[in-house]
């Protein structure tokens, strides 16, 4: 409760100070570019895959990113079942781009063991876009996007609510929040709370992995509005989570405790995030304006041993997005963008690894789609400029070469271009092809210092150049009552592709790593289907691969295995669902510099769902379970496999979610 109470104060402190800023920043602030259109997945040549929050909720997703591995061509790296980040295509970081709330999210995930620690309570479901999507999105998409989309208001004249809390097995841990919402049919406003706590896991061989555990507490608020053409909606969220860090010698600093023990007292990372964003929506006579803009703070602690915070960074992030849809002929429409962000990173610890910095990025986009009956077609130009600005920071580590405080501008050109086509209602073929642009994040450029969490003295390069890249695509589905299938191959390649490569040299006992960069190449492609036996009996399946080199035929890091997926979907009755399967996972020989290669491994699932009636209130009861034969294994793209450490072995949860519905009778028309 504490820390429920500390999260609600900080963040409305932290709020209110935004507000006093908001004026003086108000030129600089935007953000991302959201979807040009909503539409069916058919109508657009670009690969977007969903997930549903009743997807979501038929696997044990104890975060966003857990729940996006289930996706095919969507990976995570681990740092425990805590500290997690999304992989696309083999891409990650600064590479893949968050939407949320409206705002491109940014909580500084240019770190490996730093997460997205997004929670998925509150979520109607989560749009991934793969593939580069600067135009639309901004620079840092050059490997997709993850657009998270908020829960729905009510319809007009209701009032609702919910509560729903799980336990956890492995971790004995437990999760629960609780919202309510309600739209008078003029405005409309929501709230939700949510907690999650677990204890250390267990690998399959039910040997304990000292402080791998971790909580969190989430607070969502949202308040809109609908005046004739006027649509607005005002959101805020704020979390704040601690996890704690297991290193190499782990045991010499944290003390045997309790096995449902939560106490942090040995090294742990703690994140408080505040979002403030406006979405509004103006219809005009002959057009239509959508503008987006708010403020975005993040503020990462380290306590790396000692009972002491040594790492504290704080960025600061203004973003703004304006869209301008206009019709321009008959099934064409034609869409003008500008984007504006505005970051600021500061540094209060005792140790620095980065230096406190200035970002400003601006840019301008055009965009056309045309439909007719059989063919949709979209494309667009974007012009971008980002400037970096590093200021001296007096603690930084210079011991092994100094890098002095310096200035960089990059400006890019970007365009995608792609057609679906639908021969008839079965058939759907799309060809695509977009560009992507990133320049280098502030560790590539100044980091110089030890990364406690890789045991990595990492050197920077101010004199790295922006990335760019060029994705072509080509995609086939097919729609039937019996079968439907989807495949896709791509090839994303790049030029100046930025990588962390060992020098073969020590520094106090550390090998001293720098960033390189070179031509590299990223191929592959995924395939599913579904068989419908009948309407209680279903198969699914699914296989997904990628290869990472450079142009050297250095293999890249962190490039996950092939893997295939295989369910069966029961419905013997219409209130209950049993989903069970496995995951087969091919051993991971093609390593980088300084990964270790990785044995295959298979693992069981399974989910059975049962809505019951309880007090005339469908009550709706979960029973999940993942690696059911409590395997040992390690995951490629686990950071703890490098300690000898196994991922989690057995988990069973357990989730009851009751929603509660009312009629307002006062409704305002």
């Amino acid at each position: 409760m504490k820390y429920v109470l500390l999260l609600i104060t900080v963040a409305f402190y932290a709020t209110s100070s935004a507000q006093l800023t908001a004026d003086s920043a108000s030129l600089l602030s935007s953000v991302t570019i959201s979807g040009v259109k909503k539409q069916t997945l058919r109508h657009t040549p670009f690969n977007i895959s969903v997930l549903s929050a009743s997807q979501m909720q038929t696997g044990i997703n104890l975060t966003i990113s857990d729940a996006l591995s289930k996706i095919p061509g969507v990976s995570q790296i681990t740092t425990g079942i805590g500290i997690s980040k999304p992989v696309i295509r083999g891409l990650y970081g600064n590479r893949i781009q968050t939407v949320l709330l409206g705002l491109r999210f940014d909580n500084q995930q240019w770190q490996d063991e730093h997460g997205l620690g997004l929670s998925i309570i509150g979520i109607d479901r989560i749009e991934v876009l793969k593939g580069p999507s600067s135009l639309l999105y901004g620079t840092d998409a050059v490997g997709g996007v993850i657009k998270i989309v908020e829960e729905n208001i009510p319809e007009a004249g209701y009032k609702e609510s919910d509560i729903s809390g799980s336990l956890f097995s492995n971790t004995l841990g437990f999760s629960v929040n609780g919202g309510i919402k309600k739209n008078t049919g003029k405005k409309n406003w929501r709230i939700r709370l949510g907690a999650d706590s677990h204890g250390d896991y267990s690998d399959g061989n039910n040997k304990r992995i000292l402080n791998s555990r971790f909580e969190s507490y989430n607070l969502k608020a949202s308040v809109g509005h609908t005046r004739l053409r006027w649509t607005n909606q005002n959101n805020f969220y704020s979390s704040f989570s601690r996890f704690g860090f297991v290193m190499k010698d782990n045991r010499d600093r944290k003390p045997v405790d309790g096995r449902a023990s939560r106490t942090l007292d040995g090294p742990y990372h703690a994140v408080l995030f505040n979002m403030l964003s406006t979405e509004n929506s103006l219809a005009l006579p002959h057009s239509k304006l959508q503008l987006n803009g708010g403020v975005h703070s993040n503020l990462r602690l380290e306590n790396e041993g000692g009972n002491k915070i040594s790492l504290n960074m704080f960025l600061n992030s203004f973003s703004y997005n304006a869209k301008w849809f206009k019709p321009i002929g008959k099934n064409t429409d034609f869409i003008l963008g500008n984007d504006v962000q505005y970051q600021v990173n500061t540094n209060y610890g005792s140790r620095v690894i980065i230096p406190d910095a200035h970002l400003f990025e601006t840019s301008f986009s055009g965009y056309v789609k045309k439909k007719t009956s059989k063919f949709d077609t979209e494309f667009g130009l974007s012009v971008s400029e980002r400037n970096i600005t590093t200021r001296f920071t007096a603690n930084m580590d210079y011991s092994s070469g100094a890098i002095y405080p310096f200035s960089n501008w990059y400006p890019s050109i970007n365009g995608n271009a792609g057609i679906s086509f639908n021969p008839n209602n079965k058939w759907n073929i799309k060809l695509n092809a977009s560009t992507g642009y990133r320049s280098p994040n502030l560790a590539e450029l100044s980091s110089n210092g030890l990364h406690e969490g890789t045991y990595r003295y990492e050197i920077g390069n101010p004199k790295l150049l922006a990335e760019q890249n060029i994705n072509t695509e080509i995609n086939i589905n097919y729609e039937s009552r019996i079968v439907n299938f989807y495949g896709a191959i791509f090839c994303n390649a790049f030029q100046n592709y930025i990588y962390l490569s060992p020098t073969g040299t020590e520094l106090y006992g550390f090998d001293i790593y720098r960033f390189l960069q070179g031509n590299a190449k990223l191929y592959g492609g995924e395939i599913t289907a579904k068989l419908k036996f009948s309407d209680k009996t279903a198969l699914e399946t699914s296989y997904s691969k990628v290869t990472g080199k450079l142009g050297t035929g250095k293999n890249l890091p962190f490039i996950s295995p092939g893997k295939i997926v295989c369910d069966i979907i029961l419905n013997p009755t219409k209130n209950f669902t049993w989903k069970t399967g496995t995951d087969i996972v091919s051993a991971q020989n093609r390593t980088g510099d300084f990964e270790t290669t990785t044995p295959k491994y298979r693992l069981l699932h399974t989910s059975l769902q049962k809505m019951v009636d309880f007090h005339n209130r469908p009550l709706k009861v979960s029973l999940t379970g993942d690696n059911l034969l409590n395997k040992t294994y390690y995951d490629h793209l686990s950071r703890f496999k490098y300690f000898g450490i196994y991922n989690p072995g057995r988990n069973i949860a357990v989730t009851l979610s009751l929603p509660f519905t009312k009629q307002i009778n006062n409704l305002k028309n």
